[in-house]
């Protein structure tokens, strides 16, 4: 057996080996050590080599799920070593090979798979200044390709992470993966020739179809990783039917700063509220992971977007999308399921989730049948109804059939007949045995006789040790226990091999039917595919337009004309958090304005306000409606943010670093049509630096002629005059020390700065307030006078008699106010009318 054992080791010695024996999986040598400490199991021993025990840990087959899920979770690249021959017929070691490889970009496993995540494989194929990328979604059958500069690499990674990366031997990259799974395989396998050979395999003529002839880089990239899949999974791909190449041109690009300041797919805080967490209202998993790569990768102005947003507005006529979302609740994640059945590891309850699948297709049909818009049309005969295939499915699969195969019980009764007579013969057994017992009790005169069964011993008679008549001469002993002793004959002899015998053809007989149905469904699995493509659509499309006529969201305007005009904009995750205390705002840009620059204070909202326009361009960006009443945007191509601080120590880079390495980028990659984000340019060094920085920064994005939103607590700033240029602040007021922020943004500088006032609403000493006050007004008595600046601090305010003035219809509104039961968006809506009023 150990023989056995270390053969199969050889052929993956990078792997550990899960080697099947009965019930268990065993592991043994390093691997059963290095399993131990990863998995929390026991470690034992087995067997001696060299005078020396022999490591042993193990787990049993029938939850072997979870350990596999944390072994690839921690990146480990497990062989799973089954028994493929019959126990029974073996004379020495079952027959065993290794099934399958599982790596962290090879899992089809639905138990170890994340339902809204796609653990992706990429290959990476260089060649001077360029490479060539290709992607692959093993579980969800999607091959991605697409060609870059080299020096784009880093980005793009940091913006789709992957599970594991693959690349010749000779390609020097290290320092741009940055420590992320990579492993270097044989160099000819990225050859043009042998890649050809791969995709000529799977796509023949079909090909030179997908577009994607002009990148050579890209297409050995994609013969490589599919040779590499098909040696992790021994075998085809068969669920791979198509090539999807990705070209920069068509999409509306954010690097992954901009996805993670805006906190697109994850919060800033870890567990916070994200966009993706608001719009996630999918009713499949499969329309979760599109949603999901949607937002990754948003489009750019042009006929498919305009589809989406049609689809989006047809979707939210009549009844709405609510009919449809919930005929869409009946579907399982086919496709992943389908990968399977190409794979042929599909288990019965995957059948039987298809089988419910297909069953509510005609449902939703006719709901797409409900909406008069001609748009809808097209996902009506995308989605077939694949009668044939229900019926079979139907008809083989029981309703509640088991995860695994090991134990039969889930082909239909009636579905096969030699099935049927196997199952009865097995079934009636107890009916016999009864009927034996019964018989041996009178012919032994013994009333306690039992015959009973258990796995290990067979059949067997029991007498009880309290019986002390003699036994018949036919009874031979199979078994002594404490309380028992166990005998056997050749009646019961004769039954037990029976039996034994249907039960093993029974079970035999039920793996060759349901590989049977796996065989009749592969040859549709590709139309099963464009079907479940479809449903995702469709799953996504009716999640915005359940979500615009949720959140109140309007439909953008997508024109020509360099502009970006947003009327009554709202930052959609602040106000699902807050409601209708959020005080929306405007946002003009076109060819004459090009640049706001935002003072105010801090926590007055600028970033908020900021955020929420450059997340409002990415909604219409992936066809959704928006948070406005109002949205009219032009052209953009790209959308940089520079917010927040954070240092770098592992890569030995300062927050001032950073944020100068984000500016860097921002300055090199803007264009004329690029929604720029600067929150706070400079504040990482000595005053006059960062303002000098800061000040050639707005000049160099004014030249450059980029959208952009520059906020900054340099006053100084407001001095700079560009006709592209025009200064905005978030408002506030102070009442006895204290600062209200009422975040309505308005024209011009702000006059004041409030940040001791801040300091004070922190928590700050009321102690060191005052210090920090005397301090204040001693730097600005000793300053120098800089008249086109104002003052970087407000005075004390002091009382303003309000109520000796000339009555006002606001003062008699606040005489009237109940302080009890005043909301807050009432007191801020009346402190503005008031501070306007001043």
């Amino acid at each position: 057996m150990m023989q056995q054992y270390l053969g199969l080791k050889a052929e993956c010695p990078d792997a550990l080996l899960f080697y099947r024996m009965g019930d268990f999986y065993e592991l043994f040598y390093e691997d059963a050590q290095k399993a131990s400490c990863l998995l929390g199991i026991t470690l034992t021993s087995r067997g001696h080599s060299a005078g020396e025990p022999i490591p042993m840990a193990g787990v049993p087959v029938h939850s072997v799920d979870g350990y596999l899920a944390k072994l690839v979770a921690l990146g480990e690249k497990i062989a799973i070593g089954e028994q493929i021959g019959d126990p029974a017929s073996s004379k020495g070691p079952v027959e065993r090979a290794i099934v399958r490889i599982l790596t962290p970009g090879t899992i089809v496993d639905g138990a170890l798979l994340d339902s809204q995540q796609e653990p992706l494989l990429l290959a990476i194929c260089p060649e001077g200044e360029r490479c060539g990328l290709a992607w692959l979604d093993a579980a969800g059958g999607r091959l991605m390709l697409r060609e870059i500069p080299l020096v784009s690499l880093t980005d793009l990674l940091a913006r789709r992470p992957v599970a594991e990366i693959i690349l010749p031997e000779d390609a020097d990259l290290l320092i741009r993966l940055q420590g992320m799974p990579a492993q270097s395989l044989d160099k000819h396998i990225f050859q043009a020739h042998r890649s050809q050979a791969v995709l000529d395999r799977y796509f023949g003529e079909r090909l030179d179809s997908f577009g994607c002839n002009d990148w050579p880089l890209a297409l050995r990239a994609a013969g490589a990783l599919l040779h590499y899949a098909e040696s992790q999974l021994r075998g085809s791909l068969a669920q791979i039917q198509h090539l999807y190449p990705e070209r920069a041109e068509e999409e509306l690009y954010l690097d992954a700063t901009a996805f993670r300041a805006l906190e697109v797919l994850e919060s800033l805080q870890g567990q916070g509220p994200t966009l993706l967490s608001l719009l996630q209202k999918t009713r499949t998993a499969m329309g979760a992971r599109l949603l999901r790569r949607w937002l990754l990768r948003p489009l750019r102005q042009g006929p498919a977007l305009l589809q989406r947003q049609q689809l989006v507005s047809a979707l939210m006529e009549g009844q709405g999308p609510a009919p449809l979302q919930k005929a869409l609740q009946g579907i399982a994640d086919a496709e992943r399921i389908l990968t399977r059945i190409a794979l042929r590891s599909a288990n019965p309850r995957d059948l039987a989730q298809l089988r419910s699948t297909l069953q509510a297709l005609p449902a939703l049909r006719e709901n797409l049948g409900n909406f008069t818009s001609g748009v809808l049309a097209t996902y009506g005969e995308r989605i077939g109804l694949f009668t044939a295939t229900t019926q079979l499915l139907e008809n083989a699969i029981v309703d509640h059939p088991p995860m695994t195969q090991r134990d039969g019980g889930y082909m239909r009764s009636g579905y096969d007949a030699e099935l049927d007579r196997l199952q009865a013969l097995n079934h009636n057994l107890q009916d016999v045995l009864r009927n034996l017992e019964q018989e041996e009790r009178q012919r032994t005169g013994i009333s306690q006789l039992k015959i009973q069964y258990n796995r290990v011993h067979g059949f067997y008679i029991e007498i009880s040790r309290s019986y002390q008549g003699p036994i018949p001469d036919d009874y031979r002993r199979r078994q002594t226990t404490k309380n028992a002793e166990r005998y056997i004959n050749d009646a019961l002899k004769i039954i037990e091999d029976q039996a034994l015998s249907a039960e093993s053809l029974a079970l035999s007989r039920e793996r060759l039917l349901f590989s049977t149905v796996l065989e009749t469904l592969l040859p549709e699995v590709a139309a099963l595919q464009n079907t479940m493509t479809a449903v995702a659509e469709l799953d996504v499309l009716s999640t915005l337009a359940e979500r615009a006529i949720s959140l109140d969201w309007s439909a953008p305007r997508l024109v020509t004309e360099n502009c970006l005009h947003i009327h009554d904009g709202r930052h959609p995750v602040v106000e699902a958090q807050i409601g209708s205390q959020f005080v929306p705002n405007d946002l003009h840009l076109d060819t004459q304005q090009r640049m706001h620059l935002i003072t105010g204070p801090n926590m007055g909202g600028k970033s908020t306000y900021m955020r929420q326009n450059a997340l409002i361009v990415l909604l219409a960006h992936i066809g959704s409606w928006v948070p406005a009443r109002e949205a009219t945007i032009g052209p953009i191509d790209q959308i940089f943010t520079r917010i927040g601080a954070a240092d770098d120590l592992a890569g030995g880079r300062s927050t001032f670093m950073v944020e100068m390495s984000e500016t860097a980028r921002i300055l090199h990659l803007a264009t004329a049509r690029s929604l720029v984000i600067l929150d706070e340019i400079g504040r990482g060094t000595a005053t006059y630096d960062g303002l000098a920085i800061a000040w050639a920064t707005a000049e160099a994005l004014l030249e450059r002629g980029a959208f952009t939103l520059f906020a900054t607590h340099y006053f100084e700033l407001t001095a700079l005059e560009n006709p592209g240029l025009s200064n905005l602040h978030v408002d506030a007021v102070t009442q006895n020390e204290r600062v209200i922020f009422l975040h309505h943004v308005e024209e011009g500088p702000a006059t004041q700065s409030y940040g001791l006032a801040v300091a004070s609403l922190a928590g700050i000493p009321e102690s060191v307030v005052t210090a920090a006050r005397k301090r204040l007004q001693l730097l600005e008595n000793t300053a120098p006078e800089q008249p086109t600046a104002p003052s970087r601090q407000a005075p004390v305010p002091t009382q303003i008699p309000l109520f000796t003035v000339t009555p006002h219809p606001l003062l008699e509104r606040l005489q009237q106010l109940d302080p009890n039961e005043i909301s807050p968006r009432e007191a801020l809506d009346f402190l503005y009318e008031m501070k306007k009023l001043l």
